[in-house]
């Protein structure tokens, strides 16, 4: 695929569909519209998930329904505004938990410890399917559970083939895209368990989107800025070149006991500047307006309630 291609689940009239949209992210192509103007035989995904799964053919009948698109004299007809539709998250609920990696930036292990706290292997938690919401979608506060609501602005792998004892040489090619997503987590919860899984799976804890980013869109995905900002403060800001685990060995370390399938989610860590990292720490309370930013992919945009 060229570049500037954004694939994305949307919500119009009460149907789901599969829209495209590039890097600004004014306009999209409702592909199914499109698929089916063009006379396909072909059944259409309904999921971005289906797309994901129908690997190389579903990214070759996107690049053509584009490109056809563009070739009408009627094009127009094919574009909705991004502002009337609602985005869903575009693998809208994961077949498995959410893979995240821990401690991955150097900085914010500091900001959460020490430097005996680095660690020496790659350190993976999970959080359950049912934490994912969309772009815009409200994140709940869970002021029964929790009193320390906390963000981790985070890339996000999405897995394109099965494996199995990948080959970090061969990682790069198991992927089909990206994402951003919101590592929301319960600070509380996280230390009174002394684990991760409660604190990180409460529902609606895991915002995820707006779009995923088809790898041929980027170049170099351990060189991407990510920026956190909430309530308009700059929180986090920095760069994916940080992580002290790349996306290669963590895709590795993952598969090396069990198979990774298309549609699997990684999130690849938070850098510095979390809301328990401050002095005093700075926890999300209602009505707060988070924004994660990565370059190449857009802006993810929720609010707590």
């Amino acid at each position: 695929m060229s570049p500037q291609v954004h694939l994305l689940l949307m919500e119009i009239n009460g149907k789901v569909k599969i829209g495209l949209t590039d890097e600004a992210q004014l306009f999209v192509i409702d592909l199914q519209k499109a698929h089916e103007a063009k006379g396909e035989e072909s059944i259409w995904p309904s999921t971005l998930l289906q797309g994901i799964e129908a690997g190389e053919e579903f990214v070759a009948n996107v690049a053509s329904l584009r490109d056809w698109v563009f070739t009408q004299r009627n094009s127009k007809d094919y574009f909705i505004p991004m502002k009337e539709v609602r985005l869903h998250a575009p693998v809208r609920r994961p077949r498995k938990n959410i893979f995240c990696v821990g401690k991955n930036y150097r900085e914010h292990v500091l900001e959460m410890g020490s430097e005996e706290d680095i660690p020496e292997h790659i350190m993976i938690f999970t959080k359950v399917p049912t934490t994912v919401i969309g772009h815009e979608e409200i994140i709940p506060l869970h002021e029964e559970v929790t009193g320390q609501l906390d963000y981790e602005g985070e890339l996000a792998i999405v897995i394109g083939k099965a494996g199995k004892a990948i080959r970090k040489e061969d990682a790069m090619d198991y992927i089909f895209g990206y994402t951003i997503v919101n590592d929301i987590t319960a600070r509380d919860l996280q230390k009174r368990h002394k684990q991760f899984f409660l604190g990180k799976s409460l529902d609606g804890t895991c915002p995820m989107g707006p779009v995923i980013v088809h790898k041929s869109v980027i170049d170099d995905p351990q060189c991407l800025k990510i920026k956190t900002v909430v309530n308009g403060e700059v929180r986090q800001l920095a760069s994916t070149d940080q992580m002290i685990f790349s996306i290669p060995e963590i895709i590795a370390t993952i598969s090396k006991g069990m198979t990774l399938e298309p549609g699997d989610i990684i999130a690849t860590g938070t850098p510095a500047g979390v809301g328990k990292g401050f002095d005093p720490p700075r926890f999300l309370t209602g009505g707060d307006l988070v924004e994660v930013c990565i370059e190449k992919i857009g802006t993810l945009r929720n609010t707590v309630s």
